[in-house]
């Protein structure tokens, strides 16, 4: 199975552990909503908006690496941006850096273990020609716990393809947020831990899926990005949903967290404000998302078309 899931949420793992994709378990079919753009409608990518009286959430989906110079910040975003006295992301931005070396703690095997070590022959053969795929000595990832192994390779060839951490959404939103009052829905200790947790059995399908993805990591991302640009949050949706049949995972990364925050979002509205939320783009679309757990919970989520 090539996991597009995987791919979206490592990327944003990798770069510090930001993000995740929509996703339906064990093989259901999602229910989407297509949505037609009115008239006069900004492509770009999806934003939506929750609001009474005297509170506004904004709600946008971002992703976490981009190619340099990707143009996404068009005037719907920049009018909802600017009016928001907070930015809030999946985690602190600003504490990416001085976790890195707790990232890597996290994420190394005990002494006398080695990654290669607890695989099967067949698994380990296809590791190993993936590794030399991209230019990799057969060893490089040997202390690594296989979530952590997962997440490197999902990362690499997006790397050798282009994208960068500094273009990415988040960074982006960051470094224009000026004096705006900062907020994260998520540690990185809390993120980390997610994958970390996971059973060893589970963790070494995740690298498996992970091996099988390197081929096409790139060009799928390619394809990711285009529907996130055009704001078809729907297609975005059905491109993610492929293949995913872990409901742990499903559970563990996705739902639980999206429900978290809309917990979030409920309480928020009781204090006046405007908000500017920004999560990882398949949060924002499909089954199980963020939009569905506040429309369950009696709130109204629209979309701002311009």
């Amino acid at each position: 199975m090539r996991n597009r899931f995987l791919t979206a949420t490592a990327t944003a793992l990798a770069l510090a552990l930001a993000g995740c994709a929509a996703t339906a378990p064990m093989g259901e079919t999602p229910t989407l909503r297509a949505e037609t753009p009115p008239p006069g409608a900004i492509p770009g990518p999806g934003l939506w908006r929750v609001a009474d009286a005297d509170t506004t959430i904004y709600l946008f989906g971002t992703v976490h690496a981009l190619p340099p110079d990707t143009l996404w910040f068009d005037e719907r975003v920049q009018r909802a941006f600017d009016s928001s006295g907070k930015l809030v992301t999946e985690i602190d931005i600003a504490e990416m850096a001085a976790q890195g070396q707790n990232l890597m703690a996290a994420g190394m095997l005990p002494e006398g273990q080695t990654l290669r070590g607890l695989m099967s022959a067949e698994n380990r053969a296809e590791y190993e020609a993936a590794l030399t795929t991209l230019g990799l000595p057969l060893e490089a990832l040997d202390r690594m716990e296989p979530w952590f192994a997962a997440m490197t390779l999902s990362l690499l060839p997006l790397l050798q393809a282009g994208y960068e951490a500094e273009s990415g959404v988040d960074m982006a939103l960051t470094a224009k947020a000026g004096g705006k009052e900062r907020g994260a829905l998520e540690t990185i200790e809390e993120q980390i831990a997610l994958f970390d947790t996971l059973p060893m059995a589970a963790q070494l399908k995740l690298l498996d899926e992970a091996v099988e993805m390197v081929p096409e990591a790139a060009t799928m991302l390619n394809a990711m990005v285009a529907e996130w640009l055009e704001g078809d949050a729907v297609g975005l949706a059905t491109m993610l949903n492929e293949e995913l049949d872990d409901p742990v995972l499903y559970e563990r990364l996705l739902t639980q967290r999206n429900a978290n925050w809309a917990e979030w979002i409920e309480q928020r509205m009781a204090t006046p404000g405007t908000v500017f939320m920004a999560v990882g783009a398949g949060h924002l679309a499909g089954e199980g998302s963020v939009q569905e757990k506040l429309e369950q919970r009696g709130l109204t989520v629209t979309r701002v078309w311009k």
